[in-house]
């Protein structure tokens, strides 16, 4: 354990482990914020947030976790995220440039395939499983925390499993303000945080979330979030719409972890059968 918190000879000793990270885009450079805790040569873990646009502050309960079992792991916030960059260009918010965004942050970092782990939860699952398909060379394990492996299968479980068992006048209002494509009202979320968001995104009472959520629930790019996932965790309407990966599965051949939740907007059958495809 002396080891893990041993930050000789680390070139962000003086930071607290934060290190902006300038990576190239098709529209020029710019700053990534990451930052690393512990040290451990063997398990290196790089944290992709969902949203797309939410920030790396909802991961902060990792500190309760991975340092007792001695885990490096390194926090860190895509580009148009909060403590990161944020260019006005609707044609940066693509999937695959998102994947050479991570892999420069990889060599940025000095993770390889002895030690680099990549964990994506939400939008971050689909985001680690396209950098596994290009460059899993680089891996030594992958983590796909709550997200399908088929966008419109989720939207389909939102509309069809999980919207019917919310009180029908609350349905029949929010898909009213759907059809008119409404989701400026305020009445939309108003809805949706104690019908949806408390039954299926964290299931506390919405003021006893933990405070990092609500931090990244108010640094959220929503410019971002609007234009690859659409107003609402509520199903999908963005860029990702048609994301589907189910049948490539079994190219990914490094170990695999796929978590899920019973109550989670994403379908544990789902889930589960996504572990099994992976070899």
């Amino acid at each position: 354990m002396s080891d893990y918190f041993n930050n000789t000879g680390r070139d962000d000793i003086l930071t607290g482990g934060i290190r902006m990270i300038t990576i190239q885009t098709p529209v020029g450079e710019f700053k990534i914020w990451t930052k690393r805790v512990g040290n451990n040569p063997r398990i290196k873990v790089l944290l992709l947030h969902g949203g797309p646009g939410s920030t790396h502050e909802y991961f902060e309960g990792f500190d309760s976790f991975f340092p007792k079992a001695e885990i490096e792991y390194y926090y860190y916030d895509q580009l148009g995220s909060y403590y990161s960059d944020q260019p006005q260009d609707d044609t940066l918010w693509e999937t695959n440039r998102f994947v050479e965004e991570v892999e420069q942050v990889r060599k940025a970092l000095k993770l390889d395939k002895s030690n680099f782990y990549l964990f994506g939860q939400s939008w971050g699952g689909p985001l680690a499983v396209e950098y596994a398909l290009k460059y899993q060379a680089n891996l030594k394990g992958l983590i796909i925390s709550n997200m399908m492996m088929s966008c419109p299968e989720y939207g389909k479980y939102a509309k069809e499993e999980l919207g019917p068992k919310m009180p029908p006048e609350v349905l029949s209002e929010i898909l009213e303000l759907e059809a008119k494509e409404d989701f400026d009202n305020p009445r939309y979320m108003e809805l949706l945080i104690p019908n949806y968001y408390v039954e299926h995104f964290i299931r506390m009472p919405y003021d006893e979330w933990p405070e990092p959520v609500h931090r990244a629930f108010k640094h959220m790019n929503n410019e971002v979030y609007t234009s690859m996932q659409g107003p609402s965790e509520f199903g999908i309407r963005g860029k990702l719409e048609t994301w589907d990966r189910t049948q490539d599965l079994d190219k990914i051949n490094v170990p695999t972890l796929v978590i899920g939740a019973t109550y989670d907007t994403m379908d544990p059958k789902h889930m589960e059968w996504v572990a099994s495809q992976i070899k």
